[in-house]
């Protein structure tokens, strides 16, 4: 048959069997690229290119060029779509990171308690105060914020441990205290002690032994010479730290405890209760002799002031001597003897007194 148009293309011509025989190429126009031979597909206009289908998922990622669909960046990563000006997001996303970067390590807020140490390079460059500041970004320069304000407390020793220690009078003692310090230099703290907090304890214990072993026990156990004691190794702490650019600050020393050891502590009692009760006997003597002391005086002064008037009329300050001397010996006798002309020697004075007193026994008798 002849004149049969296929739909896949050719003009239908087809062999003695039946079979269509080979399509005769269709016509090119003149300059147009040659096209593949094949059957022509009915959707598509001009019918002389291949079936178009969906992509799949592993099209989409294949590679296809630096700006195609589906391309990969460095390191086989999908790469970012371009801009609507068909620029890369690639320079505004590096900036974004560095614009974080430099605001994340460069600029830092101090705290009105604190101070910031910035090394360059892992050497020192400044401190910096309290407030905002600005420095290099990382690694540049670093920065580290330490609290120079707050005071530090060390309990020495740690725990219920014992920490003996020797007084001026050979005996030993019991001692717990604390010690408050705080940073006064933080560039001298930082760099110039390997461990400065290592060695605020050590300083401590060495200037506690040093002065309890000026003091006797009971001036280090007393209050009074435990105030004595504390303003002593502070002082000494002080010197010593200095000395060393510690930059360390020791603002107090107290005394918890300080007590004997505990295998003597019941001869301890025992030594103190028999020394209280001689400082009670002492101070009753010392009272007792403060009484006499001052009745003697007393007795001094009234006779110094006798003698004055004696000095004035001789006569006369013996009568009354005489008379006050005579009635303090007589006050309490019961007879009175008198020796004058014309008078009876003696007078039975007891009795009148008796007559002239009521009689309170019969008095009561009868009212009973």
């Amino acid at each position: 048959m002849t004149g049969r148009k296929s739909p896949w293309g050719g003009n239908g011509d087809s062999g003695d069997d039946g079979e269509p025989g080979p399509q005769a190429a269709p016509e090119q126009p003149e300059g147009a690229p040659e096209q593949a031979p094949g059957p022509r597909n009915p959707w598509l206009p001009g019918g002389n290119q291949p079936p178009r289908r969906s992509a799949g998922i592993e099209e989409i990622f294949r590679p296809r060029g630096p700006r195609g669909p589906g391309s990969r960046g460095p390191g086989g990563f999908p790469s970012l779509p371009p801009r609507p000006d068909g620029k890369s997001w690639l320079p505004l996303a590096a900036g974004a990171v560095a614009l974080a970067w430099i605001g994340f390590t460069s600029v830092h807020v101090v705290g009105q308690k604190e101070e910031a140490i910035v090394t360059r390079m892992g050497q020192y460059s400044r401190t910096l105060g309290p407030g905002m500041s600005m420095t290099l970004p990382w690694p540049f320069e670093q920065t580290a914020v330490t609290d120079v304000t707050s005071f530090t407390v060390y309990s020495i020793p740690e725990g219920e441990a014992e920490k003996l220690m020797l007084t001026s009078d050979k005996n030993l003692v019991d001692l717990s205290y604390l010690v408050r310090w705080n940073i006064k230099n933080l560039k001298n703290y930082s760099f110039q002690l390997e461990d400065p907090e290592e060695t605020v304890r050590e300083v401590a214990e060495a200037a506690m032994r040093a002065s309890i072993a000026q003091v006797t026990l009971i001036d280090a156990i007393s209050g009074a010479g435990r105030a004595d004691v504390e303003a002593d190794v502070r002082e000494r702490m002080q010197r010593v730290l200095d000395y060393y650019h510690a930059g360390v600050g020791i603002q107090g020393v107290e005394i918890k405890k300080a007590d004997p050891p505990a295998k003597v502590v019941n001869a301890f009692q025992q030594v103190t209760v028999s020394q209280q009760e001689a400082e009670r006997d002492r101070s009753d003597a010392r009272g007792w002799a403060q009484q006499l002391l001052a009745r003697a005086q007393g007795d001094a002064a009234s006779f110094d002031k006798v003698y004055e008037q004696y000095r004035l009329a001789p006569d006369v300050t013996k009568r009354r001597m005489y008379y006050e001397t005579m009635e303090r010996l007589l006050r309490k006798n019961g007879s009175v003897v008198l020796e004058a002309n014309g008078v009876t020697p003696y007078l039975p004075l007891p009795q009148v007194e008796k007559r002239a007193l009521p009689a309170p026994d019969a008095t009561q008798a009868g009212g009973q």
